[in-house]
């Protein structure tokens, strides 16, 4: 079992938008560093106008934050930094303040291969104001990118209907690391291995791949190239039969098949990247079962992406496993899932939350105060709903009502009696000490799997999905709501 540890061997502060050191030194000389804060990571649209998000991203926050410190290194540079008359950006005094940080949040966060929703703490960040607000950027870096793809893995594994799912994506990831999440996500999302050989090494992933159209061009045949990557690879041989002329890619394929099985080996099948997928794969199998090749796998790639998928699946196309490239380690559809993260709460001197709320003319983005807990209500191993409440509430009542964030004439009565709960943001770090037990990936692949299983199809299909109800618990509701007339008032509108 491999688990991800000091994946970038070193911190990261200066990964970050210099409004957030900026930000951070204006606390400092306010007097304000010190003062405890709760931040809430969420975001406000499901992706890919689907009805579901799946949470992925917590083992990089949990080495990121295992690794929070400023450098030397880093504090050389941030000391470099001059004002437009010359003076140093920031004091002296200051830059020795972030040397001597220890870092020494609560973090709590949703599991990864969480089934999560708009408008729900992904991950709560609690502790001093300056640290709260160091980790926006980064945090939003690693969730909102491996969120968004296993989100789109696990569409095109629904879509797939059970079908073996290959992510192919590397050479067209955005960047080393990009690929690296990308690969990582996918496999949580459901896909069953990658072509990426160092995610493999990395996470524990299965890898997988045949060889390209080069291979078959290096030779004088198409047959001759088959027969020589039969020879390297007996036990694991699937043809790429589309660099000249499909059908009679498929026949060579056949002949080197029946040379492996006079060895003792098996052909695994063929792969078609291009041209008519439903029919071609529906050639391939019908001729492969005529010449006594009935386990011998159809593999697809070619763009594929959920939508295609299920275009070639209504079409009967018989295709077994699917490679998946461009348009799932890009997201090519949805570029970036918007999650976003606000300040909910400052503790008073009196040791009481004070909540806090940006307001907006849009009511999507007025975000709900206070310090938050979210809790998920089932029944059978079907899931019911989502209730976002305040810390310390009683939700040991028997009805609850929950007003939808945007909507509030959405509403939902909850009976509670003879319903599972759970809370879903797990504690991570307190004060700065890690003491989550963090799972390998292939438990986290399992958890997702686990976890989209308690959703109806209807939640889950691809075009115009039922909308799960989420809301706030009342009490939550009317605090925000007297909150916005009150900042209203306060500000003359």
């Amino acid at each position: 079992m491999k688990i991800t540890k000091d994946l970038y061997q070193g911190s990261l502060a200066l990964l970050t938008d210099f409004y957030q050191l900026t930000m951070a030194y204006a606390y400092w000389k306010s007097g304000k560093a010190e003062e405890t804060a709760v931040f809430n990571l969420f975001f406000r649209k499901n992706p890919f106008h689907g009805g579901y998000t799946l949470a992925a991203g917590l083992d990089y926050v949990i080495d990121y934050c295992r690794n929070f410190a400023f450098d030397e290194r880093d504090l050389g540079y941030l000391r470099e930094m001059k004002n437009k008359d010359g003076s140093p950006t920031f004091e002296t005094a200051f830059l020795e303040y972030l040397q001597n940080m220890k870092f020494s949040c609560d973090i709590d966060a949703v599991e990864e291969g969480t089934v999560v929703f708009p408008h729900s703490p992904i991950i709560k960040v609690t502790g001093p104001l300056l640290q709260c607000q160091l980790l926006e950027t980064p945090l939003l870096n690693i969730i909102n990118f491996q969120t968004l793809i296993a989100t789109k893995a696990s569409r095109i594994v629904f879509a797939a209907k059970g079908d073996a799912v290959l992510e192919f994506g590397l050479r067209r990831a955005q960047g080393i690391d990009g690929a690296l999440a990308a690969s990582r996500a996918s496999y949580i999302g459901g896909c069953s291995a990658t072509s990426n050989v160092m995610a493999g090494k990395l996470f524990d992933i299965p890898v997988s791949g045949t060889h390209a159209h080069s291979w078959i061009m290096a030779f004088s045949t198409e047959i001759a190239a088959f027969e020589a990557y039969a020879a390297a690879f007996p036990d694991k041989c699937v043809f790429l039969v589309d660099t000249y002329d499909t059908v009679n890619g498929i026949k060579n394929a056949i002949q080197v098949g029946k040379q492996l099985r006079e060895t003792g080996n098996e052909m695994e099948g063929v792969r078609i990247d291009s041209g008519d997928l439903a029919y071609f794969s529906n050639v391939a199998r019908k001729m492969l079962d005529e010449a006594g090749f009935p386990n011998a796998k159809v593999v697809a790639s070619n763009d594929l992406d959920e939508h295609i998928i299920a275009s070639l699946k209504s079409q009967e196309a018989t295709i077994d496993t699917w490679g998946i490239g461009t348009k799932l380690v890009t997201a090519y559809d949805q570029p970036a899932l918007g999650a976003v993260y606000k300040l909910a709460a400052i503790k008073s001197e009196d040791g009481q939350w004070e909540p806090k709320i940006k307001i907006s003319q849009q009511t999507i983005k007025i975000n709900i105060p206070g310090n938050q807990e979210v809790i998920r209500y089932s029944k059978n191993d079907k899931v019911v709903a989502d209730m976002i409440y305040l810390e310390g509430e009683d939700i040991d009542k028997e009805t609850f009502v929950i007003i939808d964030p945007v909507d509030p004439t959405k509403r939902k009565k909850i009976f509670t009696k003879g319903m599972d709960q759970e809370i879903l943001l797990k504690p991570i770090f307190r004060n700065g000490e890690m003491i989550y037990k963090i799972p390998d990936i292939h438990t986290i692949r399992e958890r997702a799997k686990t976890n989209l299983s308690y959703f109806d199809k209807a939640h889950k299909r691809l075009v115009n999905p039922h909308t799960y109800p989420v809301g706030l618990e009342e009490s939550l509701y009317q605090l925000r709501t007297d909150l916005v007339f009150k900042m209203k008032n306060y500000n003359g509108e």
